[in-house]
C-alpha cells in the first residue's frame, strides 16, 4: 500500500531554501512541515539555527534615504538605504526614533567610506539641518501629510480648501511655481490669517485660524528643504522616502503571515528581509 507521503533525506534538505520560502514565500511552519515531511518543531529548529550573513557592500557615492518604522510601541527599525542602487546599507533596532541615532548612522556610513551626496528624510525637528554640508531633501509625502493633519481632509474655510489644493501640487511641480502659489495664497489671505477671537476662558484674544496658520508656517519653514532635488538635479535625489516606506509596508505584510514570533526570530526575519 502506498501511503502518499514523500520521504525526504534530512541530510539533503537545504535549510537556507526553507528559510527563503519562509521569509519570501510566506510559507508557515505547518506548510513547510507538510512539504518536507518533517515536524513543525524541526522546521522551527532549522530556522532558529540558521545564521544570517550580511552582504558585503563596497563604499561608493550614495544618496541616502533614511526612515524608521515601528512594530508595536517600543520596537522599531531605523533603515539607511541608497536611493541610487536600492541597496539597504545599515539598520538599527530602536525603541525611539531620535536625531542622535540618525547622526550615528550617517557617521557610521561615512566612516565606512561611503560618500553621501545627499540625504532624504522626514521633517522631524532638527533632522533637516543636522548636516549642513550635505544637501538634504525633506520627503514631500511627509509634508503633505503634516499639512493635511492641520487642514483635515475637508477644510471648512475657503482659505483652507485653497491651501490644500496648492499642497496637492507639491509632488508634481517645480520650486518656482510652488513658491509662487504659496506666496500668492499668503497675500490673498493675509487679513484672514490675522483675525483674532476672544477666548471665553481667559478673556484673552487668540488667532481665530490657528490650525491654518500652523499649516502655512510648516510649509514656509520647510520650503528650503522641499526642492533640494530640484536644486541638485544632477544628483538624482528622490523627492520622497517612498522607496523605504514601500519596503517597510512589504516587510510588515510578510511578518503578518507569521504572528507570534519571538523577538529573536522576528529580528532574524527582519535581518534576512532587509539584508542590512
Amino acid at each position: 500500500m502506498v501511503c502518499g507521503k514523500q520521504f525526504v533525506n534530512r541530510k539533503s534538505i537545504d535549510k537556507y531554501q526553507i528559510w527563503i520560502e519562509y521569509v519570501e514565500g510566506k510559507q508557515t511552519y505547518l506548510q513547510l512541515s507538510k512539504k518536507y515531511n518533517i515536524s513543525t518543531k524541526t522546521i522551527q529548529r532549522y530556522l532558529s539555527e540558521l545564521k544570517i550573513t550580511k552582504p558585503i557592500i563596497l563604499p561608493s557615492n550614495i544618496v541616502l534615504l533614511m526612515d524608521t518604522t515601528y512594530f508595536g510601541r517600543s520596537f522599531g527599525v531605523m533603515l539607511f538605504k541608497d536611493a541610487l542602487t536600492g541597496r539597504n546599507l545599515l539598520k538599527y533596532y530602536v525603541k525611539n526614533e531620535t536625531n542622535k541615532l540618525y547622526a550615528q548612522g550617517i557617521d557610521e556610513l561615512l566612516n565606512m567610506g561611503f560618500d553621501i551626496q545627499a540625504i532624504v528624510c522626514d521633517g522631524r525637528k532638527g533632522l533637516l539641518n543636522l548636516y549642513t554640508n550635505i544637501p538634504t531633501q525633506m520627503c514631500q509625502f511627509h509634508q503633505v501629510a503634516i499639512t493635511r493633519r492641520y487642514l483635515t481632509q475637508n477644510p471648512k474655510t475657503e482659505a483652507g480648501k485653497e491651501l490644500k489644493a496648492i499642497v496637492q501640487w507639491l509632488k508634481q511641480t517645480d520650486k518656482e511655481s510652488f513658491t509662487g502659489l504659496l506666496n500668492g495664497w499668503e497675500i490673498r489671505w493675509e487679513l484672514f490669517l490675522k483675525e483674532r477671537t476672544i477666548n471665553p476662558l481667559n478673556q484673552k484674544t487668540q488667532y481665530t485660524h490657528r490650525r491654518l496658520r500652523r499649516a502655512i508656517r510648516s510649509l514656509k519653514n520647510n520650503l528650503p528643504y522641499l526642492f533640494t532635488w530640484y536644486d541638485y538635479m544632477h544628483l538624482k535625489i528622490p523627492n520622497t522616502t517612498n522607496a523605504i516606506d514601500g519596503h517597510f509596508a512589504n516587510l510588515k505584510q510578510k511578518l503578518r503571515n507569521h504572528n507570534g514570533l519571538s523577538m529573536r526570530m522576528k529580528k532574524q526575519f527582519i535581518d534576512e528581509f532587509l539584508k542590512a
